[in-house]
Protein backbone atom coordinates (compact mmCIF):
# COMPACT_ATOMS: atom_id res chain seq x y z
CA UNK A 1 0.00 0.00 0.00
CA UNK A 2 1.14 3.54 -0.72
CA UNK A 3 2.03 5.37 2.49
CA UNK A 4 0.15 8.48 1.35
CA UNK A 5 -2.86 6.78 -0.28
CA UNK A 6 -4.93 4.65 2.07
CA UNK A 7 -8.55 5.56 1.32
CA UNK A 8 -9.79 5.12 -2.24
CA UNK A 9 -13.11 5.83 -3.94
CA UNK A 10 -13.98 3.38 -6.71
CA UNK A 11 -16.63 4.76 -9.04
CA UNK A 12 -18.61 2.19 -10.97
CA UNK A 13 -18.11 -0.08 -7.97
CA UNK A 14 -21.08 -2.28 -8.92
CA UNK A 15 -19.67 -3.19 -12.35
CA UNK A 16 -17.44 -6.18 -13.01
CA UNK A 17 -14.25 -4.08 -13.09
CA UNK A 18 -15.38 -2.17 -10.01
CA UNK A 19 -16.16 -5.28 -7.98
CA UNK A 20 -12.79 -6.83 -8.79
CA UNK A 21 -10.96 -3.61 -7.99
CA UNK A 22 -12.67 -3.11 -4.64
CA UNK A 23 -11.98 -6.70 -3.64
CA UNK A 24 -8.33 -6.41 -4.64
CA UNK A 25 -7.82 -3.09 -2.84
CA UNK A 26 -9.42 -4.35 0.36
CA UNK A 27 -7.25 -7.48 0.23
CA UNK A 28 -4.21 -5.21 0.10
CA UNK A 29 -5.22 -3.11 3.09
CA UNK A 30 -6.95 -0.16 1.48
CA UNK A 31 -10.16 1.40 2.71
CA UNK A 32 -12.49 1.48 -0.27
CA UNK A 33 -15.77 3.22 -1.00
CA UNK A 34 -17.99 2.10 -3.85
CA UNK A 35 -19.82 4.85 -5.72
CA UNK A 36 -22.35 3.86 -8.36
CA UNK A 37 -25.78 4.75 -9.62
CA UNK A 38 -26.64 1.05 -9.15
CA UNK A 39 -26.68 -0.85 -5.82
CA UNK A 40 -23.46 -2.52 -4.69
CA UNK A 41 -23.00 -6.03 -6.04
CA UNK A 42 -23.90 -8.58 -3.37
CA UNK A 43 -20.70 -10.54 -4.04
CA UNK A 44 -18.63 -7.74 -2.53
CA UNK A 45 -17.95 -7.92 1.17
CA UNK A 46 -18.92 -5.19 3.61
CA UNK A 47 -17.62 -1.87 2.26
CA UNK A 48 -18.83 1.69 2.35
CA UNK A 49 -21.23 2.10 -0.58
CA UNK A 50 -22.80 5.31 -1.83
CA UNK A 51 -25.40 5.72 -4.55
CA UNK A 52 -24.65 8.82 -6.63
CA UNK A 53 -25.12 10.23 -10.11
CA UNK A 54 -21.70 11.39 -11.27
CA UNK A 55 -23.17 13.57 -14.01
CA UNK A 56 -24.18 15.83 -11.11
CA UNK A 57 -21.13 17.76 -9.88
CA UNK A 58 -22.46 18.31 -6.37
CA UNK A 59 -23.07 14.60 -5.86
CA UNK A 60 -19.61 13.85 -7.26
CA UNK A 61 -17.87 16.15 -4.79
CA UNK A 62 -19.81 14.64 -1.91
CA UNK A 63 -18.94 11.10 -3.05
CA UNK A 64 -15.19 11.80 -3.21
CA UNK A 65 -14.84 13.96 -0.12
CA UNK A 66 -12.55 12.63 2.62
CA UNK A 67 -10.65 10.17 0.42
CA UNK A 68 -7.05 10.17 -0.79
CA UNK A 69 -7.54 9.01 -4.38
CA UNK A 70 -10.15 7.91 -6.87
CA UNK A 71 -10.30 4.99 -9.29
CA UNK A 72 -12.85 6.20 -11.82
CA UNK A 73 -14.42 3.20 -13.56
CA UNK A 74 -18.00 4.47 -13.91
CA UNK A 75 -19.13 4.94 -17.51
CA UNK A 76 -21.42 3.66 -20.19
CA UNK A 77 -19.18 0.63 -20.72
CA UNK A 78 -19.31 0.03 -24.47
CA UNK A 79 -20.73 1.31 -27.76
CA UNK A 80 -24.33 0.45 -28.56
CA UNK A 81 -25.72 0.55 -25.02
CA UNK A 82 -27.33 3.98 -25.55
CA UNK A 83 -27.45 6.44 -28.42
CA UNK A 84 -24.12 7.80 -29.62
CA UNK A 85 -24.92 11.27 -28.26
CA UNK A 86 -26.09 10.02 -24.86
CA UNK A 87 -23.07 7.76 -24.44
CA UNK A 88 -20.69 10.63 -25.19
CA UNK A 89 -22.56 13.05 -22.95
CA UNK A 90 -22.64 10.77 -19.90
CA UNK A 91 -19.05 9.58 -20.20
CA UNK A 92 -17.47 12.98 -20.79
CA UNK A 93 -19.61 14.80 -18.23
CA UNK A 94 -19.05 12.27 -15.45
CA UNK A 95 -15.31 12.08 -16.16
CA UNK A 96 -14.99 15.87 -16.09
CA UNK A 97 -16.86 15.99 -12.78
CA UNK A 98 -14.64 13.32 -11.20
CA UNK A 99 -11.45 15.00 -12.44
CA UNK A 100 -12.58 18.44 -11.31
CA UNK A 101 -13.72 17.19 -7.91
CA UNK A 102 -10.47 15.28 -7.35
CA UNK A 103 -8.40 18.39 -8.03
CA UNK A 104 -10.67 20.67 -5.99
CA UNK A 105 -10.60 18.29 -3.02
CA UNK A 106 -6.82 17.98 -3.09
CA UNK A 107 -6.75 14.26 -3.82
CA UNK A 108 -3.35 12.68 -4.38
CA UNK A 109 -4.03 10.67 -7.53
CA UNK A 110 -6.63 9.89 -10.17
CA UNK A 111 -6.71 6.47 -11.82
CA UNK A 112 -9.36 6.05 -14.47
CA UNK A 113 -10.67 3.68 -17.13
CA UNK A 114 -9.75 4.66 -20.62
CA UNK A 115 -10.19 1.97 -23.27
CA UNK A 116 -8.43 -0.14 -25.88
CA UNK A 117 -10.94 1.31 -28.37
CA UNK A 118 -8.96 4.55 -28.61
CA UNK A 119 -6.49 2.56 -30.76
CA UNK A 120 -8.99 2.20 -33.61
CA UNK A 121 -11.18 -0.71 -32.58
CA UNK A 122 -12.79 -2.27 -34.44
CA UNK A 123 -9.94 -2.28 -36.97
CA UNK A 124 -12.06 -1.69 -40.06
CA UNK A 125 -11.39 1.76 -41.50
CA UNK A 126 -7.75 1.89 -40.30
CA UNK A 127 -5.97 -1.45 -40.46
CA UNK A 128 -3.06 -2.13 -38.09
CA UNK A 129 0.32 -1.97 -39.83
CA UNK A 130 2.40 -3.63 -37.12
CA UNK A 131 1.61 -5.67 -34.03
CA UNK A 132 1.74 -5.74 -31.10
CA UNK A 133 0.24 -2.24 -31.02
CA UNK A 134 1.50 0.03 -28.25
CA UNK A 135 0.69 3.44 -26.78
CA UNK A 136 2.54 5.27 -29.57
CA UNK A 137 -0.30 4.25 -31.93
CA UNK A 138 -2.35 7.32 -32.89
CA UNK A 139 -5.94 7.44 -31.61
CA UNK A 140 -8.61 6.46 -34.12
CA UNK A 141 -11.94 6.61 -32.29
CA UNK A 142 -14.61 4.73 -34.25
CA UNK A 143 -17.60 5.44 -31.97
CA UNK A 144 -18.79 8.12 -29.58
CA UNK A 145 -17.81 5.76 -26.75
CA UNK A 146 -14.23 5.65 -28.00
CA UNK A 147 -14.25 9.39 -28.67
CA UNK A 148 -15.34 9.99 -25.07
CA UNK A 149 -12.24 8.11 -23.92
CA UNK A 150 -9.97 10.13 -26.23
CA UNK A 151 -11.50 13.31 -24.78
CA UNK A 152 -10.94 11.90 -21.28
CA UNK A 153 -7.25 11.33 -22.00
CA UNK A 154 -6.88 14.92 -23.19
CA UNK A 155 -8.75 16.20 -20.13
CA UNK A 156 -6.41 14.18 -17.93
CA UNK A 157 -3.38 15.83 -19.53
CA UNK A 158 -4.76 19.31 -18.96
CA UNK A 159 -5.99 18.68 -15.41
CA UNK A 160 -2.60 17.20 -14.52
CA UNK A 161 -0.74 20.09 -16.13
CA UNK A 162 -2.74 22.64 -14.17
CA UNK A 163 -2.78 20.84 -10.84
CA UNK A 164 0.37 18.72 -10.74
CA UNK A 165 -1.80 15.74 -9.79
CA UNK A 166 -0.86 12.40 -11.39
CA UNK A 167 -3.57 11.05 -13.70
CA UNK A 168 -3.27 7.42 -14.80
CA UNK A 169 -5.46 6.21 -17.67
CA UNK A 170 -5.81 2.45 -18.05
CA UNK A 171 -6.76 1.33 -21.55
CA UNK A 172 -8.49 -1.88 -20.58
CA UNK A 173 -8.89 -4.62 -23.14
CA UNK A 174 -12.11 -6.65 -23.30
CA UNK A 175 -12.76 -7.40 -19.60
CA UNK A 176 -13.56 -11.05 -18.95
CA UNK A 177 -14.92 -12.79 -15.85
CA UNK A 178 -13.31 -16.16 -15.02
CA UNK A 179 -16.55 -18.04 -15.71
CA UNK A 180 -16.61 -16.61 -19.25
CA UNK A 181 -13.57 -18.56 -20.38
CA UNK A 182 -15.60 -21.52 -21.61
CA UNK A 183 -16.83 -19.28 -24.43
CA UNK A 184 -13.32 -19.08 -25.85
CA UNK A 185 -13.64 -22.48 -27.50
CA UNK A 186 -16.18 -20.88 -29.81
CA UNK A 187 -13.57 -18.48 -31.18
CA UNK A 188 -11.08 -21.06 -32.35
CA UNK A 189 -12.48 -22.09 -35.74
CA UNK A 190 -13.00 -18.58 -37.09
CA UNK A 191 -10.21 -16.01 -36.57
CA UNK A 192 -12.53 -13.25 -37.77
CA UNK A 193 -14.82 -13.57 -34.72
CA UNK A 194 -12.44 -11.74 -32.41
CA UNK A 195 -10.36 -9.76 -34.88
CA UNK A 196 -11.96 -6.50 -33.75
CA UNK A 197 -9.44 -6.00 -30.92
CA UNK A 198 -6.57 -8.15 -32.20
CA UNK A 199 -7.89 -11.09 -30.18
CA UNK A 200 -7.25 -9.35 -26.85
CA UNK A 201 -8.83 -9.66 -23.40
CA UNK A 202 -8.05 -9.10 -19.72
CA UNK A 203 -9.18 -10.95 -16.61
CA UNK A 204 -11.14 -8.90 -14.06
CA UNK A 205 -8.68 -9.91 -11.36
CA UNK A 206 -5.81 -8.44 -13.36
CA UNK A 207 -7.89 -5.29 -13.83
CA UNK A 208 -8.09 -4.95 -10.05
CA UNK A 209 -4.36 -5.48 -9.70
CA UNK A 210 -3.59 -2.90 -12.39
CA UNK A 211 -5.68 -0.30 -10.57
CA UNK A 212 -3.73 -0.86 -7.35
CA UNK A 213 -0.40 -0.67 -9.18
CA UNK A 214 -1.52 2.57 -10.84
CA UNK A 215 -2.21 4.00 -7.38
CA UNK A 216 1.21 2.97 -6.10
CA UNK A 217 3.62 3.55 -9.02
CA UNK A 218 6.02 6.49 -8.99
CA UNK A 219 4.48 8.60 -11.73
CA UNK A 220 4.09 12.23 -12.66
CA UNK A 221 1.89 13.99 -15.17
CA UNK A 222 -0.72 12.10 -17.19
CA UNK A 223 0.07 8.62 -18.49
CA UNK A 224 -1.96 6.06 -20.41
CA UNK A 225 -1.31 2.31 -20.33
CA UNK A 226 -2.70 -0.61 -22.30
CA UNK A 227 -3.92 -3.25 -19.82
CA UNK A 228 -4.42 -6.68 -21.38
CA UNK A 229 -3.79 -10.33 -20.65
CA UNK A 230 -0.40 -11.70 -21.61
CA UNK A 231 -1.85 -13.81 -24.42
CA UNK A 232 -4.52 -13.74 -27.12
CA UNK A 233 -7.86 -15.56 -27.05
CA UNK A 234 -6.67 -17.89 -29.83
CA UNK A 235 -4.68 -21.11 -30.04
CA UNK A 236 -3.69 -20.26 -33.61
CA UNK A 237 -0.27 -18.62 -33.84
CA UNK A 238 -0.04 -14.84 -34.22
CA UNK A 239 1.75 -15.00 -37.56
CA UNK A 240 -1.03 -17.18 -38.99
CA UNK A 241 -3.77 -14.97 -37.53
CA UNK A 242 -2.33 -11.81 -39.05
CA UNK A 243 -1.73 -13.47 -42.42
CA UNK A 244 -5.36 -14.64 -42.53
CA UNK A 245 -7.09 -11.50 -41.24
CA UNK A 246 -4.69 -8.56 -41.58
CA UNK A 247 -2.28 -9.59 -44.36
CA UNK A 248 -0.70 -6.12 -44.51
CA UNK A 249 0.20 -6.16 -40.81
CA UNK A 250 3.70 -7.27 -39.83
CA UNK A 251 4.59 -8.99 -36.57
CA UNK A 252 7.33 -7.41 -34.46
CA UNK A 253 10.43 -9.52 -34.22
CA UNK A 254 10.55 -11.58 -31.03
CA UNK A 255 6.78 -11.64 -30.43
CA UNK A 256 5.64 -14.98 -29.00
CA UNK A 257 3.33 -17.32 -30.89
CA UNK A 258 0.33 -16.49 -28.67
CA UNK A 259 1.59 -13.33 -26.99
CA UNK A 260 -0.83 -10.42 -26.68
CA UNK A 261 -0.98 -8.20 -29.75
CA UNK A 262 -1.97 -5.27 -27.53
CA UNK A 263 1.42 -4.47 -26.04
CA UNK A 264 1.63 -4.30 -22.24
CA UNK A 265 5.36 -3.49 -22.21
CA UNK A 266 4.82 0.06 -20.95
CA UNK A 267 2.59 -1.15 -18.11
CA UNK A 268 5.18 -3.78 -17.23
CA UNK A 269 7.97 -1.22 -17.20
CA UNK A 270 6.29 1.69 -15.42
CA UNK A 271 3.61 0.03 -13.27
CA UNK A 272 5.16 -3.37 -12.59
CA UNK A 273 2.08 -4.93 -14.17
CA UNK A 274 2.33 -8.63 -14.95
CA UNK A 275 -0.98 -10.39 -15.72
CA UNK A 276 -1.50 -13.48 -13.60
CA UNK A 277 -4.55 -15.00 -15.29
CA UNK A 278 -5.02 -16.71 -18.66
CA UNK A 279 -7.93 -18.56 -20.20
CA UNK A 280 -5.46 -21.34 -21.01
CA UNK A 281 -5.13 -22.17 -17.32
CA UNK A 282 -8.86 -22.93 -17.23
CA UNK A 283 -9.75 -24.36 -20.63
CA UNK A 284 -6.60 -26.16 -21.76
Amino acid sequence: MSESIKKVVVTGGSGKAGVATIEHLVEHGYVARSVDIAPLNESVGKVDALTADLTDYGQTVEALQGFDAVVHLAAIPAPGKLTEARTFDINVNSTFNVFQAAVSLGMKRVVWASSETVLGLPFESVKPKIAPIDESHAPYPESSYSLSKVVGEEMAKQFSRRSGLPFVGLRFSNIILPNDYERFEGFQEDPFKRKWNLWGYVDTRDVGMSCRLALEAELAGAEAFIIAAGDTVMRRKNRDLLAAVFPGCSLKEGTGDNETLLSIDKARRMLGYEPKHSWRDVVE
